[in-house]
């Protein structure tokens, strides 16, 4: 394998104290020749679209899951994504456009790494390998100027599955424009089916790239810009956070450098941190802000530490969560809140777009507390910020879009959903509260957030359409779900105790009995999740028996989570 260390080494090797692997640039070639050809199967492209990512299974061993992220099928895909980028940016003969890889903590990611550096490579473009990177930082890398560096890139390509299980993996592509679309995914799978098809004509053979693979440690300019950031909101003080003493958890995924790398340089004590270690079996636990586990594991560590403030991250670092020092969780509405709080501080009566999902109290704290106002769209990330960047161009001015599941993205950061930069604004505000001669820790953040009403009680509940019922009658499940939606609808009209949300961009959203709930269709699944916050148990069970009533004339859905939860206990 050359120079690449493998992940198993990489676990060992102490990288947070003597900064990244692979400093500087060197070269070595992306895999060895001769290498035993793999089977080639047919495969459905398409099937591995998860909306703006590209997503599959990369590791044998779980069952009923086979692997169709294969070293063919990644090559394919790669290749697809430098011919779209040569059609993209039209450049002269010249010059060789550029492509920067970067993985996290996955066991599968160097052997998809080199895959895809074959794919690149096999087009005739540069291949720049950053090894253990983050999501954010990898879109970065199309905007930093620095030929030291070999930046620009111009395509940038992450190898992560978020939060999913340690057998899946995926691929996330940017550009300067930012993380491409839902249409561009469609696009390049549908160029990877053609080349996979040549593959299988022609006989695949896993060779070395044909131009030696460029490493750097890009990492250490994307950190020190989020240094440079913190330094300069607090005016420009060397060690703003000096006296602060904050706890990470990575939960074993790519976000172990804030620790070293960006809290530690501003002054921050940041002992008690935990498993910062890449470990892509993940021991500990989800790397998931929104996991009830994790999070319990962040705030367990902050109070028994007694930290000012505790910071967690998913697997690739573009979602994240704190927790302050009483141990409040400060993620979903509360982040949103808190968020706001402070982009409504600096542009007075912005928008903020958030996600469906969010809370009524949400949006009194945002419009009648900050006074900015909240604009409530669609589930996923890609749809909130599109929405966002949409109402600029329209004149409505938005600075904030932000999801419950995390990914928060601002218009001073290139619209990137980066959880770095989200807790880098928590860090300026403890910065400047510090600055300011205020010594209460981060309470600063706390106060943010005081007036946010929150419910009493909350459940989200999984309605599944079993889609080789007859009562489809032929129909997609997406097609059954909005019959469903529209049913619900309707029976809502006559029912005088609940009113639908005059303005509403997803499903049925209704409020009620003091309370809300909103029934959606997912985005990718054929699933109904129904949420509901009420102000007791027995009023959510009566919003509950709205949805029950018109659910129960659709034998395809299982509708047995809400059966149990509006039956009298």
């Amino acid at each position: 394998m050359g120079t690449s260390i493998s992940s198993m080494q990489m676990r060992n090797l102490p990288i947070y104290q003597s900064g990244f692997v692979n400093r500087g640039t060197f070269y070595c070639s992306a895999a060895s020749s001769a290498t035993a050809i793999p089977s080639m199967d047919k495969v459905d492209f398409l099937k591995l679209q998860n909306g703006s990512d590209i997503r599959g299974v990369a590791v044998s061993g779980v069952e009923g899951e086979p692997v169709s992220l294969t070293e063919p099928v990644t090559e394919a895909i790669a290749a697809a994504f430098a011919a779209w980028l040569l059609d993209k940016k039209k450049v002269d003969a010249s010059r060789k456009l550029r492509v920067s890889i970067g993985h996290d903590s996955r066991i599968s990611a160097q052997q998809l790494q080199d895959a895809v550096s074959r794919g690149i490579a096999s087009a005739g473009l540069e291949v720049v390998q950053y090894g253990l990177a983050s999501t954010p930082a990898m879109f970065n890398s199309t905007l930093t100027e620095d030929e030291a560096f070999l930046c620009p890139a111009d395509g940038a390509i992450m190898i992560t599955a978020s939060h999913l299980p340690y057998n899946r993996n995926g691929f996330k592509f940017f550009t300067n424009a930012g993380g491409l679309g839902k249409s561009d995914i469609k696009d390049i799978l549908e160029r990877a089916a053609n080349i996979y098809s040549d593959f299988l004509a022609k006989g695949y053979l896993v060779k070395n790239a044909s131009e030696s693979v460029k490493k750097v440690d890009y990492m250490s300019v994307y950190t020190s810009d989020l240094v440079k950031a913190v330094r300069k909101a607090a005016g420009n003080i060397e060690k703003p956070l000096e006296g602060f003493h904050i706890i990470v958890d990575a939960g074993n995924g790519a976000g172990g450098f804030f620790a070293a790398k960006v809290l530690e340089p501003l002054g921050a004590v940041t002992s008690g941190s935990q498993f910062l270690e890449p470990d892509g079996m993940f021991p500990n636990h989800i790397p998931n802000p929104e996991d009830k586990a994790a999070m319990k594991a962040i705030t367990e560590a902050v109070l028994s530490k007694k930290a000012d403030l505790g910071i967690i991250f998913d697997t690739d670092v573009d979602r994240s969560a704190a927790v302050d020092s009483s141990g409040r969780e400060l993620n979903r509405n509360r982040l949103i809140a808190l968020m706001s709080a402070i982009v409504l501080e600096e542009h007075p009566g912005t928008t903020i777009v958030t996600d469906s999902v969010t809370s009524d109290g949400l949006t009194s704290f945002i419009e009648k507390k900050l006074g900015g106002k909240h604009h409530r769209f669609k589930r996923g990330y890609k749809n909130v910020i599109d929405e966002a960047i949409r109402l600029n161009s329209v004149g409505e001015e938005s600075h904030l879009a932000i999801e419950t599941s995390g990914h928060g993205a601002l218009k001073e950061n290139h619209w990137l959903d980066d959880g770095a930069y989200l807790m880098v604004k928590l860090l300026n505000k403890l910065a400047s509260a510090k600055a300011s001669g205020r010594g209460d820790g981060s309470k600063v953040l706390t106060d943010l957030v005081e007036g946010l009403e929150e419910p009493a009680f909350a459940v989200e509940l999984r309605l599944k359409i079993d889609q080789s019922h007859p009562d489809l009658k032929g129909r997609s499940f997406r097609e059954y779900g909005e019959a469903v939606l529209q049913h619900l609808e309707n029976s809502i009209a006559s029912n005088p105790k609940l009113q639908k949300a005059p303005v509403n961009y997803e499903g049925v959203r209704v409020s009620g009995f003091g309370g809300w709930f909103l029934l959606r269709l997912s985005l990718h699944d054929p699933v109904l999740p129904l949420n509901i916050e009420a102000p007791s148990h027995e009023d959510a069970v009566k919003l509950g028996l709205g949805v029950a009533a018109a659910a129960k004339e659709f034998q395809a859905l299982d509708t047995s989570s809400l059966d149990k939860f509006v039956q009298p206990h």
